[in-house]
C-alpha cells in the first residue's frame, strides 16, 4: 500500500474491499472505482478541475430540500434516471412504455370519481381525459388504480401554486370501472423549464442546453398481478419534443390533443369554451412468476 502509481492505485483501492459481505455491493464498487479511475486518467483531470467538480457536488447536495431534489435534477439531466428506468422496465412494443416519475408525485392526493373536475378552479384550456386500462388481450382492467399530476396552464405544479400550498389541484387517484375506464376534467399543462437557479442550471448554461420540458400528462398505473407503470404522455404539437433536458419523451407516449372550438366536438354539452380532449388506452404487462 506505499509508494502508489497511477498505474497501481486502483487495484490497491479494490482490494480493500474485499470483506465486502454483500457481492452486489461488491461488485458496483469494484465497477464504480474502476470508472472513477479510468475517467480521472482518461482526461488527465487536474487538481483545479477535481476541486471545482467537488465544489459543484457540494453545492448540489447544499441545494436540496425536503421540496426540491438537486441531485435527482442532475441524474436526470445527465440522462442517468432514464437509462436506469430503461434497463429495469423493459416491456414489449405493445405494452405502454414508462417514463420519469418526476419530482411532484405527491401520497396525499385525492381518490375522486370519474369525470370530476381536478383543475382546481385554475385558468386555462378545460381538458378533458378519457383513459382505459387493459391488458395485451385487450381485455379491460377493473379496480386499476392510476394516479394522475400535472401543471397549470403557465407551467407550474400545485405545490408552486400562490394559496395552494395546503391543497391539491391538477392531481387525484381514480380507479376503472368494470370496462377498465376512468376519465377526468382538468386544465391544459403547459411546457416549463426544469429549475436553473442551481448548480445543475449552471451545468446546462455552460452546455448551451435548453430548460424547457414539454408539457405532459403524468400518470401512474397499477393493477393487482401486473407491473406498475409509471408514464406521462406529451402533446404531439409542443415544440420542446426533441429537446426534453430529462431525455423522457418516447414516440409512443407522443398523443394527439385534439382542440375543439366551442360548441363543437364530443364535449360540446359540458363547456361553452374552446377545450382539448385525449383518449387513450393503456396496456399493462403481467408481472414476471416468483
Amino acid at each position: 500500500m506505499r509508494d502508489l502509481t497511477s498505474d497501481t492505485i486502483t487495484e490497491a483501492v479494490i482490494s480493500t474491499m474485499g470483506d465486502t459481505k454483500d457481492a452486489r455491493v461488491a461488485e458496483i464498487l469494484d465497477s464504480l472505482v474502476r470508472h472513477v479511475h479510468s475517467f480521472v486518467r482518461e482526461v488527465e483531470l487536474t487538481e483545479d478541475e477535481w476541486a471545482r467538480g467537488i465544489d459543484f457536488l457540494t453545492r448540489t447536495g447544499q441545494k436540496c430540500t425536503p421540496t426540491r431534489q438537486e441531485f435527482i435534477l442532475l441524474s436526470d439531466v445527465l440522462g442517468v434516471t432514464m437509462l436506469v428506468d430503461a434497463l429495469s422496465n423493459r416491456r414489449p412494443a405493445e405494452a405502454t412504455q414508462n417514463s420519469v416519475l418526476g419530482p411532484f408525485f405527491r401520497d396525499d392526493r385525492p381518490e375522486l370519481p370519474h369525470t370530476a373536475d381536478i383543475s382546481g378552479g385554475l385558468p386555462g384550456t378545460p381538458l378533458f381525459f378519457e383513459g382505459r386500462v387493459v391488458n395485451r388481450e385487450e381485455t379491460p382492467l377493473a379496480g386499476a388504480a392510476v394516479d394522475v399530476w400535472h401543471s397549470d396552464a403557465e407551467g407550474h405544479y400545485d405545490v408552486d401554486v400562490p394559496g395552494l400550498a395546503d391543497a391539491s389541484a391538477m392531481r387525484a387517484l381514480f380507479r376503472t370501472d368494470e370496462k377498465g375506464q376512468f376519465g377526468f376534467r382538468s386544465i391544459r399543462p403547459s411546457s416549463y423549464p426544469i429549475p436553473g437557479d442551481g448548480p445543475v442550471g449552471e451545468l446546462m448554461s455552460a452546455t448551451g442546453r435548453s430548460l424547457m420540458r414539454p408539457a405532459h400528462v403524468h400518470l401512474l398505473v397499477e393493477a393487482p398481478g401486473f407491473q406498475r407503470v409509471t408514464t406521462m404522455l406529451f402533446p404531439s404539437d409542443d415544440p420542446y419534443l426533441d429537446a426534453d433536458p430529462v431525455f423522457g419523451v418516447k414516440e409512443s407516449l407522443v398523443e394527439s390533443f385534439d382542440t375543439y372550438e366551442a360548441g363543437s366536438g364530443p364535449c360540446r354539452e359540458v363547456t361553452d369554451e374552446p377545450y382539448t380532449l385525449v383518449r387513450r388506452t393503456f396496456v399493462l404487462e403481467p408481472r414476471p412468476a416468483d
